[in-house]
């Protein structure tokens, strides 16, 4: 036993001898090789540190190069301003030395021509505007005669289409003021005892009864239509019936008041049938049917709405509008006249209120505050309307004027055509359409007529209201006469 633990011991001192040598080796290896890593790390260290400092040295280089650069360049700019600005102070001192010059070449010309420089530029300007008046005629009336001539043909197209196809019987009515009698004995009934029919009459109606010389006739006055229609129904009927008086007067005033408003209410109704304008308030139905017993100049006022309305219309269909738009403003541009005898002011400014009243549209609106030109037209449904009202009226037989009116109106047209110079007379033709102006050919030459048929033309549509259209007629005539003896 002691043996094998001697031996166990030897061995254990040999392996341990074996493993201290081991390690020994296996430590001078590891610190070698350490030593190897340590060297190569410091000769990359070097190596990186000597790039390094090349970099900085070529980047050092670098900047020196530009800094040396950009003096050179600021150099150059300061030299460059210097020359620039001492040509300025040249330039300043030339353009001082060309006013200077210019002053004295004024001096001199205003001194050898005896005239100031406004004096003189005055005189070239009136001289060119004498050379080139003649062009301007010309170019003036080319561009006049192209533009008329473009715009009629046009306008021309559309109306004659629209009034081609708006077909109607144009009969200018009046309302009847007259009531026949079937003879004069009738005229004493009517009057009564005492006056007393007469008095009941005039007093249920407010109309005024004119019993005269003529014969077999009542004359009734009144300005309102519908009192004096209803004055003439009631006498009709208390004709026909025979029995006169003051009860019997009153019974049929009131048959005769429903008649009427009956026959209102139909022509109404039937206006809106015929024209195709739905969706009307009942009120402004009954205002159109009252237009029935309205005339205006002679012509029947529901007819004129009528046929403006229809060409409104078909003018609108043309220019591609709003067709039923136009057609509701023609018809109701002329409504303020069913109300104008009972309310004050004029039949545009009631037109416009009961529109506004009644909720029609703003184009409604404007076509009837602009139809005679009080306002301005805010659309073309406007402009259309007061064509449209113009072509009705202006149709020959549509209206017939008051004599001394058309007088006036004809002297006054005669009277603007005289007040130009170089017009020796004038006489207006045609019903007041035409004026033809005679001038004299010393005093007016060719190409100046036209601009004298534009200033006759502007002062006409300035101070006189006409319906339709005037023609202006220049006439310039030279006349030689000799005598061979």
């Amino acid at each position: 036993m002691q043996e094998a633990s001697e031996q166990a011991e030897a061995e254990a001192g040999k392996l341990i001898g074996e493993a201290q040598k081991t390690g020994e080796n296996r430590k001078r290896e590891l610190l070698l090789e350490a030593k190897e890593e340590i060297h190569k790390a410091r000769l990359e260290l070097d190596k990186d540190v000597r790039e390094k400092r090349g970099e900085l040295q070529r980047e050092r280089n670098r900047i020196e190069q530009k800094e040396e650069s950009l003096d050179r360049k600021i150099e150059s700019l300061e030299q460059k301003e210097e020359a620039l600005e001492a040509r300025v102070s040249d330039v300043l001192a030339t353009e001082e030395r060309a006013r200077e010059l210019e002053q004295q070449k004024v001096y001199e010309l205003e001194r050898i021509s005896s005239l100031s420089v406004e004096d003189a530029k005055n005189q070239v300007l009136d001289e060119a505007r004498n050379a080139y008046r003649h062009d301007m005629a010309v170019m003036l009336r080319q561009m006049e005669e192209t533009t008329r001539e473009e715009a009629d043909r046009k306008a021309k197209e559309i109306i004659v289409s629209s009034i081609q196809r708006y077909a109607s019987d144009y009969v200018s009515e009046v309302t009847v003021s007259v009531v026949s009698l079937p003879n004069d004995a009738m005229k004493g009934r009517i009057i009564g005892r005492e006056g007393r029919n007469i008095r009941a009459i005039e007093t249920l109606t407010g109309v005024d009864l004119i019993i005269d010389d003529t014969p077999e006739a009542v004359i009734l006055s009144s300005f309102d239509p519908i009192r004096r229609e209803i004055a003439r129904i009631t006498i009709e009927k208390l004709i026909i019936d025979g029995r006169i008086h003051p009860a019997r007067i009153e019974e049929m005033v009131e048959k005769a008041r429903k008649e009427v408003d009956n026959t209102i209410k139909q022509e109404g109704d039937r206006a809106m049938f015929d024209t195709g304008i739905m969706g009307l308030h009942p009120e402004i139905v009954k205002l159109l049917g009252r237009l029935r017993y309205r005339t205006s100049y002679g012509q029947n006022v529901l007819q004129h709405s009528i046929e403006v309305c229809w060409l409104a219309g078909m003018m609108a269909a043309e220019l591609g509008l709003d067709v039923v738009m136009a057609k509701r403003a023609g018809l109701l541009h002329d409504i303020g006249k069913a109300a104008d005898f009972e309310m004050e002011g004029s039949h545009i400014t009631l037109g416009a209120d009961i529109a506004r009243k009644y909720k029609e549209g703003p184009d409604v609106i404007n076509a009837i505050q602009s139809h005679h030109g009080d306002v301005e037209p805010t659309s073309m449904v406007s402009v259309l309307v007061a064509a449209a009202d113009a072509i009705s009226a202006a149709r020959p037989g549509a209206r017939r004027e008051n004599l001394e009116t058309y007088i006036k109106r004809i002297q006054k047209l005669e009277e603007i055509a005289n007040s130009f110079p170089g017009v020796e007379k004038s006489y207006a033709i045609q019903a007041g359409r035409e004026i033809r102006v005679m001038v004299s050919p010393e005093k007016v030459r060719d190409d100046e007529m036209i601009l004298k048929a534009r200033e006759i033309c502007k002062k006409i549509e300035d101070e006189l209201d006409y319906p339709g259209q005037i023609k202006v007629h220049i006439i310039r005539e030279n006349r030689v006469m000799d005598y061979a003896k």
